[in-house]
This record gives structure tokens, sequence and C-alpha cells, in this order.
């Protein structure tokens, strides 16, 4: 199974593992599941720092590249295919764009999302893993 973190979920993994679910945590350090992460969290990531609203430590380049190693994890690009099924997705979404890349993304490549976020959890039209304890 290839899981694709959504950016808190990234986040967490790194930087303060007890605070995910154990079953999502299992489903990372599974070396049989591959991880993904989507360059639309490196951007949100970016975000977080440059508003002091996560403190990482080093450079947020280095802080991605980094993790991204320790995952074993693949960046996936934001291409036509993502962009256009962020907006045709099937059913009630919210406005978020960030998370309907997300799903987009998911969706697109197959992946399980792993996230927190309920509004993503509680959305039928993607396989996903709850992050929540």
């Amino acid at each position: 199974m290839t899981l694709l973190l959504d950016t808190h979920v990234w986040i967490w993994s790194q930087e303060e593992p007890v605070v995910l679910h154990s079953r999502a945590r299992k489903a990372i350090d599974d070396r049989s599941n591959d991880c993904a992460v989507s360059v639309i969290s490196e951007m949100e990531i970016a975000r977080l720092a440059v508003r002091s609203k996560i403190t990482l430590g080093v450079s947020v380049e280095e802080w991605i590249q980094r993790t991204i190693t320790v995952l074993g994890a693949s960046e996936i690009e934001i291409g036509r295919a993502i962009a256009m099924e962020a907006y045709r997705l099937p059913g009630e979404f919210h406005k978020d764009p960030a998370d309907r890349i997300l799903v987009a993304t998911a969706r697109i490549h197959g992946m399980t999302l792993v996230s927190a976020d309920e509004r993503l959890l509680r959305y039928r039209h993607v396989n996903s893993i709850s992050a929540k304890r």
C-alpha cells in the first residue's frame, strides 16, 4: 500500500510521533508500505515555518530533504491531472485547495491518505487511515 501523508501527519511523524494514532504510526513504519508526500505539503510546511507556526530547528529545505530520506518517501508533483481532479471530486467537498490537491493526488495515484483531519477522513471517495488519537 502507498500512503500519502497529510501535512500535519508528515510533521508529527518526524517531530511528535506519539501524537499519531498507533495504527497510523504502524502503517508509516511498516516497510512493506511506501510513503509519499505532496509538493503542496512542502508548500504548507514552508508557510507554517515562515509564519512561526512551527519550528523545525533547520531550514525548511533541509528538514524536507532529511525527512523524505528518513521516511523513504517519494515526492508527488502537482500536474494537470491532479489539478483537474481537485475540482472534479465527487460528492460534497470543502473549499480548501490544499486538501483538494491531497485528495486528488491520493485518488489519481491509488494511494491511502493518512490524516487526522476529520473532514478528509469522512470523505468517502478516498481511502484513508485516521491518525487521530
